[in-house]
């Protein structure tokens, strides 16, 4: 089956020449934390572990299914610190429906990011099976991953980043590991069909009764900087979860990485994948929700978008394509639909999952974007250009957005032609 057209409209008023573009270096701020492993054992001693596990006990971690820097090592001294305070540690796969809403995908997900049980020092167990710990006083259930509610005790591990649902008063983290991680598939769907105006309140609840059972034995929060580095480690006692978390997210926020400007006629992602954001392109940097009776942010703001390729890492999953307007042949013919359409389905923001027009090569598709601006001259046309959401440190923008850019931001070198190789693909 031939995808997309195999060459442009006719009357499209495609441009016939491209703006140059000028390649720019962003410095974002930058804490790092040394020694990764010292600074887990150092918070993991401030929780005083020894006195809350009995021993022998059980102890489950939480394993998370985003790609944070320094996970191994964090989960590998965490799983030391549970086992030198008496206990026998358990890394838990706690993901929601992400890898396919199945075990084997889960299991496979981990692996890809490293957490095997050879790699941490304990064992991995990866299921769907869920139990209730019960229901929140506005009759949320509370729903926790089998084998961690057999353990004798939870510690909480995950990144504070923002979400690419809801935004205020926090983000992705602990809460949300306790609420939908260890939910799984039906502890995430329950979540998702609040809304995105009262997840994180929903969120918050199911989190706060999970700590109030005495399972929680404390968190630890991870923030990285803008170099996908560990900025910083805390731990928290159970009690304090919810509050830091509000604290620790600002800080978070303050630390992303952004778009060296705030509007454009269009923004180029050169590829797109769920190991740059949970939603293939962050919302928080592209300035797109695109979530039913949720107002879209005033900046960022790109008129279109163009997405050119899908990342291998990204498994086929190609939830949030519909965040753009444009995409390539070769994103489509590496979809895995059912994987796509699950996260879907679960977060209800089936728009996510929307395929964009399709064009049969890069240099198509950024034409193809260009000519349905209407711009009166698209030599002067507004266009950033970006390796992915994630790593923003170089990108590119087109010579009239010189003038705009942040005091962060340097021109390295000079103007250049955007060029395309003979399958049209942009080098």
């Amino acid at each position: 089956m031939v995808v997309g057209v195999e060459r442009l409209p006719a009357g499209l008023g495609v441009p016939a020449a491209l703006p140059n573009l000028l390649r720019v270096h962003q410095r974002f701020p930058r804490p790092r934390v040394d020694d990764v492993a010292a600074a887990v054992r150092s918070e993991l001693r401030g929780l005083d572990l020894g006195s809350r596990i009995r021993p022998g006990g059980r102890i489950a971690i939480t394993a998370g299914s985003r790609g944070i820097r320094d996970i191994v090592p964090i989960l590998r001294t965490a799983a030391d610190a549970v086992r030198t305070a008496g206990g026998e540690p358990l890394l838990v796969a706690a993901m929601g429906s992400h890898g396919g809403g199945t075990e084997d995908g889960q299991r496979a997900l981990l692996a890809h990011l490293g957490i095997t049980s050879e790699a941490v020092g304990a064992p991995v167990a990866a299921s769907m099976e869920t139990v209730e710990l019960g229901r929140t006083p506005r009759g949320f259930i509370a729903y926790c991953d089998r084998g961690a509610a057999e353990c004798d005790g939870l510690l909480v591990v995950n990144r504070i980043k923002p979400h690419t649902a809801f935004h205020r008063p926090f983000g992705s983290g602990l809460l949300k590991m306790l609420g939908v991680g260890l939910g799984k598939a039906a502890g995430a769907a329950q979540i998702h069909r609040q809304g995105p105006a009262q997840m994180a309140g929903v969120i918050r609840e199911i989190g706060e009764f999970v700590v109030a059972t005495g399972r929680v034995l404390g968190g630890l929060a991870v923030i990285e900087n803008g170099y996908e580095e560990t900025a910083r480690v805390v731990g928290i006692p159970p009690a304090r979860i919810a509050d830091v978390e509000v604290e620790l997210f600002r800080e978070a926020q303050a630390l992303m990485p952004r778009l060296p400007v705030e509007t454009m006629d269009l923004l180029i992602v050169d590829e797109v994948g769920k190991n740059f954001s949970g939603t293939g392109m962050d919302v928080n940097v592209i300035g797109r929700w695109r979530i039913a009776g949720l107002d879209e942010p005033e900046t960022p703001h790109a008129e279109r978008i163009v997405a050119l390729r899908l990342s291998e890492a990204s498994g086929g999953n190609a939830q949030g394509i519909g965040l753009a307007d444009f995409t390539t042949r070769a994103v489509v013919e590496r979809i895995d639909f059912a994987a796509t359409y699950l996260n879907c389905l679960v977060s209800t923001y089936v728009q996510r999952g929307m395929i964009p027009i399709v064009l049969a090569t890069d240099r198509d598709a950024v034409l193809a974007a260009l000519g349905s601006l209407g711009l009166p001259d698209p030599l002067r046309a507004r266009i950033v250009r970006v390796p992915n959401t994630l790593h923003l440190e170089d990108v590119w923008v087109s010579e009239p957005l010189r003038g705009e850019l942040e005091d962060e931001a340097r021109v390295v070198g000079v103007p250049e032609q955007m060029r395309f190789d003979s399958a049209g693909r942009l080098c």
